[in-house]
């Protein structure tokens, strides 16, 4: 992790373990605050990989799910990078910056996601490295994350997934809006320049770790793949199209056989639904779901996310066989375990790609 940004945080009062800040000392306070006011969340648990070089589009062209052309300087998006027989690997939000295009991942996939793409750069005039460390990385979110940033920046960017440059002390941030009718913003840069944000907002917000924000992308229906979901789903199964994440024009990269095909036959029998549970343990990304209506020789899903929710419970992204979650009954780990209560998605199912 960043020293010069840890060292920040543990000044403004975080509370760590194994290096890594959990909270402010109100976690509850924070977590209720994620629905009912602002928040300023310290994101360290999410990494970064930056491709350099001529054909750093080019070769990601050719191995994500999403069109890495639409992305620009003023435009961010999401891509899936799959196995050959198209599930999905990692999970990304992409955006320019300078002569790079970033990747924002979960740090603990960083590494494994790294050796894996460098496998296909053979002659590619392009390095792929791990930026975790260059930057740090803060969201904003809620009804006077506008008012606050705008305060502080001068000027923010207006439309979902819309990017912004701002200098601040002198150097240079990415500001990222993220879709969805909360306003929710991600800010990237050198831990001096975040730091003279965080301290300008302090006063009309509630600080956090990263659980609150955790909890406001499973609310949105915005899905992230961990270690134990690696190679779990193909990206339909996690909403990927209504979500821009798949463009079925840019022809090949990756998997691109397996997911046209899953798009043009139309044979989708599982998909991501948000739901809440009561549960005695905290539930895990890729935990099992169970259903008697399911076939005995096959699961009836499993949990793409989970997170405390502050009127008790979990709020939690779940896979799940689609007659199971809409004509039947789901449950955690089998039949003794406590059932899944459906919940809307911010959005539909139809295709936008």
């Amino acid at each position: 992790m960043n020293e010069e940004w840890l060292d920040f945080l543990k000044q403004a009062g975080a509370v760590s373990a194994q290096g890594q800040p959990l909270h402010f000392g109100q976690p509850d306070a924070a977590l209720r605050a994620a629905l009912d006011g602002t928040i300023c969340c310290d994101l360290s648990d999410w990494g970064l990989i930056a491709a350099q070089g001529a054909d750093a589009e080019s070769f990601l062209q050719g191995q994500l799910t999403c069109d890495v052309r639409q992305v620009t300087t003023e435009r961010s998006g999401l891509g899936a990078y799959c196995s050959p027989k198209g599930r999905v690997l990692a999970l990304f939000r992409l955006w320019r910056s300078g002569d790079a295009i970033y990747l924002a991942l979960p740090r603990a996939l960083v590494e494994a996601t790294l050796v894996r793409l460098r496998k296909y750069v053979l002659r590619a005039k392009l390095t792929l490295i791990d930026a975790s460390e260059q930057q740090a990385r803060i969201g904003l979110a809620g009804p006077r994350a506008v008012e606050s940033l705008t305060a502080a920046l001068g000027a923010l960017p207006e439309a979902g997934n819309g990017v912004m440059m701002a200098t601040v002390a002198g150097q240079a941030i990415t500001v990222i809006r993220l879709p969805g009718p909360l306003p929710r913003f991600e800010l990237h840069g050198p831990a001096a320049a975040l730091a003279t944000v965080w301290t300008a907002v302090t006063p009309d917000v509630a600080l956090a770790g990263s659980e609150p924000w955790r909890l406001l992308d499973i609310l949105a229906g915005t899905p992230t793949i961990y270690p134990a979901t690696v190679d779990a789903f193909v990206p339909q199964m996690l909403n990927l199209e209504p979500l821009e994440a798949i463009s079925f024009k840019k022809g090949c990269y990756t998997g691109q056989e397996v997911v046209a095909r899953t798009h043009y036959l139309g044979k989708l029998k599982r998909r991501m639904y948000l739901a809440r549970i009561e549960s005695p343990e905290p539930p895990q990304p890729g935990d099992t779901l169970f259903s008697p209506q399911a076939d005995a020789s096959q699961s009836a899903g499993r949990l793409v996310d989970a997170c405390r929710h502050p009127d008790g419970g979990y709020a939690v992204l779940m896979v799940a066989l689609i007659d199971c979650a809409e004509q039947g009954v789901l449950q955690l780990g089998d039949g003794q375990g406590p059932t899944l209560r459906l919940e809307p998605l911010p959005y539909g199912f139809e295709s936008v790609a």
